[in-house]
């Protein structure tokens, strides 16, 4: 058994596995076996005579949680039925799931302590903002100038940190509001025996505070708890942890500050980064062996991080080959950068390589557009991972919906999708009279049913929507491309209505990206704006640039194919592994962002985020950034990014873009 358990590690893994007792913090870095080193030590632990039922294993994802269960079952032989992973306590299997799930299972026994019935349901995200709408209306707060998921994310913040309603701080008019709301929520919550997810964890926490009997009865239980990914840990999830383990000691995390980079979903690095401070015994082991990467990727990531002030030191090493050196790009522009990737994916696949080994990566999800663009007028598949392809995202066909029904009153298609964004109440009812009346023409017939007459209601909507539609189309013919589409973000109102869906599953922490989206969109117009004088010209500005979308958009093979080149942003592929990774937009503003270039903590989760990115690549790895890059509607020029001048110039191969040679100064200049 033993054997089966301690083969094929190497020297620290089978150091970390071996740690049976007391606190223990293992850091492991990128590459290094991180999975295999918690499953191990759970199946040590129980061939060790430590009874299943005692042991308690904490993940972030069901995927994980079920990965490290299969695992544990083949190190010691046993293949354990699904449905057991359910049971609470169970005397074959220890309890591994996420934190939330663990939670309610205690709760479930233990809730009636805070007045809740065992059978309490658990709200998902559109029920919980669905209520702070209705608290809002009912305390006559204005949901239109204080969105509702806007005031959930404050109050899911103030759970996270533990802080009840009573707590809550009051010391500015906003914050008042949110206290407000927040005391509301609660009671309406307990009123219909109900939790939210913060509530799951928050709530477990406070039994365990306030009713030591219960808090030691299942430290009895769990005599020894695992963490996985104890980098990402919040506020709350600490605390849970610290109050289970405190009675024996036995807790094992096993992270990599270095990778945590998710502080916007309020995982708080110190957490990693105090456990000596919080268990002065601890032991530590460095998991530094990198099984992934070549040297020279290696020795780029390691040099990156280690300008970081706030973190764990550690030196990542490999036995692989130096292999390739990493190769940095400058362009002309996004688009010479996007040609760039493409044709070095064509080159390298035509030799054999599958384009499911090539990932393209990026810090935000319009920076995909070009590389979008490029992989289709190249014919080849792609994918986007937690992401949706730029002209298929809601706020893009929107807009495109409107500029083409803009440039041809006939499309029906465009005109439904458009007429009620934002709502104007013109329901199906308005919509079957306009097609009945005149459908080559569909300006026209909104004016027929307008004096034909509807309820007073509708008639002003649809006179309003119609001269609305009117005007664009008047813009149409004397304005730049550009300078229409603002008009029709602006005149629609657009923006406020993206706000406005606090009711649908837009939350609105994706308003900035979508914005983003919006602003891209305008680059994508921009060289249609000097498209000649309509009056002169066969074909418009806002024509061509429809046709061009509509064949972009035409690329059946893409979605039937067994193999795609990947395209994420940076947090997205964080656990991934690829042998070829490009990372595109390698510049100050764009990567580390602007807000980040003033902010010291900031800047070091952004250089954490550099680190993730670069050490997904396995074989070649290539970076690019451009001299002048059209984004968000404007030109900007912008210095390399300091990542790029914090690698070793050893490892490195430079291609500046020359102005006499390059072929992107034939195609793009």
């Amino acid at each position: 058994m033993s054997d089966k358990i301690f083969n094929g590690l190497n020297d620290k893994q089978i150091e970390a596995v071996k740690a049976l007792k007391g606190p223990v913090l293992v850091i492991s870095g990128p590459g290094s076996g991180k999975t295999k080193c918690l499953t191990h030590r759970t199946a040590n632990l129980i061939s060790n005579s430590v009874r299943p039922e005692n042991i308690l294993c904490l993940t972030f994802t069901n995927k994980a949680a079920d990965e490290m269960q299969e695992r544990i079952g083949h190190l010691l032989g046993r293949k354990y039925p699904t449905n057991l992973r359910w049971q609470f306590i169970n005397p074959y299997v220890p309890l591994i799931g996420t934190f939330h799930s663990v939670c309610l299972k205690i709760l479930r026994r233990e809730i009636e302590i805070l007045g809740y019935g065992r059978n309490f349901n658990v709200l998902d995200g559109d029920d919980q903002t669905a209520l702070v709408k209705r608290i809002m209306n009912d305390i006559e707060i204005d949901t239109k100038r204080y969105n509702p998921r806007i005031i959930l994310s404050k109050i899911s913040g103030l759970k996270t940190e533990l802080i009840s309603p009573d707590n809550a701080p009051k010391n500015d008019f906003y914050s008042q509001l949110v206290a407000r709301v927040f005391s509301q929520y609660q009671h309406q919550l307990k009123k219909m025996n109900a939790l939210d997810f913060d509530d799951l964890i928050s709530f477990t926490v406070q039994i365990f505070k306030t009713r030591p009997d219960i808090l030691e009865k299942y430290q009895d239980i769990w005599q020894y708890v695992l963490v996985d990914e104890y980098q990402d840990t919040s506020h709350d999830q600490y605390q849970l942890i610290k109050l289970l383990s405190q009675k024996n000691k036995n807790i094992f995390c096993i992270g990599d500050d270095a990778q945590s980079i998710y502080q916007f979903r309020r995982a708080d690095i110190r957490n990693i980064l105090n456990f000596q401070k919080d268990y002065p015994e601890a032991e530590i082991v460095m998991l530094e062996q990198n099984y992934r990467s070549t040297k020279n990727i290696i020795a780029a990531a390691q040099e990156v991080i280690s300008k970081n002030k706030s973190q764990i030191s550690k030196e990542l090493w490999t036995e692989n080959d130096h292999g390739h050196k990493i190769l940095i790009k400058e362009t002309l522009n996004e688009r010479g950068e996007a040609n760039f990737v493409v044709q070095n994916i064509v080159n390298l696949a035509n030799n054999g390589k599958s384009l499911n080994d090539f990932a393209v990566l990026y810090r935000t999800h319009a920076q995909s557009r070009a590389i979008e663009e490029a992989l289709i007028s190249h014919g080849l598949p792609y994918h986007i991972v937690g992401g949706i392809k730029f002209y298929e995202r809601k706020e893009i066909k929107d807009i495109l919906a409107f500029l083409k029904f803009i440039n041809n009153p006939a499309d029906a298609i465009s005109f439904e999708r458009i007429i009620n964004i934002p709502p104007r109440g013109l329901g199906n009812a308005v919509l079957e009279k306009v097609s009945q009346k005149n459908e080559s023409n569909i300006v026209e017939a909104m004016a027929q049913i307008i004096d034909d007459g509807l309820a007073p209601k509708q008639t002003n909507s649809l006179k309003a929507f119609r001269n609305l539609i009117l005007d664009l189309r008047n813009r149409a013919a004397t304005e730049k491309l550009t300078q229409l589409i603002k008009h029709v973000i602006e005149k629609t109102k657009y923006e406020e209505y993206l706000k406005s869906l606090s009711e649908t599953k837009l939350a609105y922490e994706n308003l900035e990206e979508r914005s983003e989206n919006l602003r891209e969109l305008l680059t994508v117009a921009k060289k249609y704006d000097a498209a000649g004088n309509p009056s002169q010209d066969e074909e418009t500005g806002l024509a061509k640039f429809l046709a061009e979308i509509a064949l972009l958009q035409e690329n059946p093979v893409a979605d039937e194919v067994a193999q795609k080149v990947t395209l994420m942003t940076m947090h997205a592929s964080k656990g991934l592994e690829f042998p070829n990774v490009f990372i595109v937009g390698m510049e100050e503003g764009l990567f580390p962002q602007n807000r980040a270039i003033i902010d010291p903590k900031e800047l070091e989760e952004e250089r954490r985020l550099c680190y993730v990115a670069i050490t997904r690549a396995k074989e070649r790895l290539i970076l690019t950034h451009t001299k002048y890059r059209s984004i968000y509607g404007s030109t900007e020029s912008n210095l390399p990014s300091r990542f790029i001048g914090e690698i070793p110039a050893h490892v490195a191969d430079y291609k500046f873009f020359d102005f006499g040679n390059d072929e992107e100064t034939i195609n793009y200049l």
